[in-house]
């Protein structure tokens, strides 16, 4: 067996809950690469499951903001520094900068960049001019050095190509199919018996992603119930807005929790959310995680009107496209789906067609060429331009 090509790959999040990287990692493992994932530890993390690939992560005494993004890439590039790597896998430009000076002190190391979304482009950074055109910087900086790059959507891989000239590949977000087994009761999970659910999943539940307009919502839709289940900056707002109005009845959070277990609630589940404003680049061409566990597990969607999460809800016609996020418009067309129990029975037949053709094993024949089809050792050309 020839041997294998050591990979570090890096995140900022805290490992236990991005699908994305799971997948890749897995994949590369598969393709006799030696993998480590390295992130970061919080007080909140969970013990990591038994993987088939080596985890670190760093606990750190910044947890957010400027501070932690700094003592973050800094420890990252100590880390890469001094261990040795063929190649180094950076998500998302919040690891770009360490990953990109590690691989200078590093002989024949190439340098992979997946980008999850159209970082500069968040409402987080868009809303600060200073700190966007701080990471912007450092994007015009690495992005242009990266030995590969690839993302999670054609638009997204479109604009990056015509800003740097560069050659950027798709790799969707579509789930692996895991057989995953309905094992839990709504009961179990805490889900009313008597009323359809409807799910706002994923771990990037935060502001201008519709959570605020839904919970009021589905307040107006009878029979139904919003599960929340994940976490984002705005999740804190929103448990206060339901524990002041007493919604209790009709919202629950149920946190953050282990993908297999995230799925039972997926698939107990009525209706799939994604609901993203279209307030940003990086929004407007979302096509996240969630939507193809919605597929996946023979859950009709209801999402916004956006171009890339739009085409495959009209295409395969597995729901609706809600036309505004005014809350009665919201509520007018979520009680119409659920109503329509014609309707609703061809969507979920609709789903099945829809995950038969919307693979993670076409997905990672991308992955292969990126990872296996390059002399992945033959990166002198791009280390004589750093």
């Amino acid at each position: 067996m020839a041997e294998k090509k050591r990979i570090i790959v890096s995140v900022t999040n805290d490992l236990f809950t991005d699908q994305r990287v799971r997948k890749v990692c897995e994949f590369l493992v598969e393709n006799n690469f030696d993998v480590t994932l390295v992130g970061r530890l919080l007080p909140s993390s969970q013990s990591m499951p038994n993987l088939p690939y080596k985890t670190r992560r760093f606990r750190l005494l910044f947890k957010k903001g400027p501070l932690f993004y700094a003592s973050y890439n800094m420890r990252l590039f100590r880390y890469l520094l001094f261990k040795k790597a063929d190649v180094l896998l950076s998500n998302d430009l919040d690891t770009l900068l360490a990953n990109h000076w590690a691989r200078k002190f590093k002989s024949n190391c190439q340098l992979i960049y997946d980008s999850h979304e159209l970082y500069c482009e968040t409402p987080e950074l868009v809303d600060r001019p200073k700190v966007q055109r701080f990471w912007k910087r450092i994007e015009r900086k690495c992005l242009p050095k990266v030995d590969q790059m690839y993302t999670v959507n054609a638009s997204i891989a479109e604009i990056y190509s015509k800003e740097y000239n560069r050659q950027v590949s798709v790799v969707r977000n579509i789930g692996d199919k895991q057989k995953v087994e309905l094992s839990k009761s709504k009961e179990e999970l805490g889900l009313p018996t008597d009323k359809k659910i409807v799910i706002m999943q994923g771990a990037g539940i935060n502001i201008q992603r519709g959570a605020e307009e839904m919970i009021e919502a589905i307040q107006k839709v009878d029979n139904a119930f919003l599960a929340i289940v994940g976490d984002g900056d705005v999740v804190p707002e929103l448990k206060t807005t339901v524990a002041e109005n007493n919604w209790n009845n009709k919202v629950k959070f149920f946190g953050k929790r282990p993908y297999e277990e995230l799925l039972q609630f997926t698939m107990l589940s009525d209706v799939g959310v994604s609901m993203d404003k279209d307030t940003n680049p990086n929004y407007r061409y979302a096509l996240g995680n969630k939507v193809f566990d919605y597929i996946n597990s023979a859950t009709p969607l209801f999402v916004s009107n956006l171009p890339e999460i739009a085409r495959i809800v009209n295409d395969y016609q597995i729901g609706v496209v809600c036309p505004s996020h005014d809350v009665d418009v919201i509520a007018h067309h979520l009680s119409e789906m659920l109503d329509d129990e014609i309707e609703y029975a061809k969507m979920v037949e609709n789903t099945k067609k829809a995950a038969s053709e919307l693979s993670w094993e076409n997905e990672k024949e991308v992955l292969k060429s990126i990872y296996l089809e390059t002399n992945t050792l033959g990166t002198e050309r791009s280390r004589s331009a750093n």
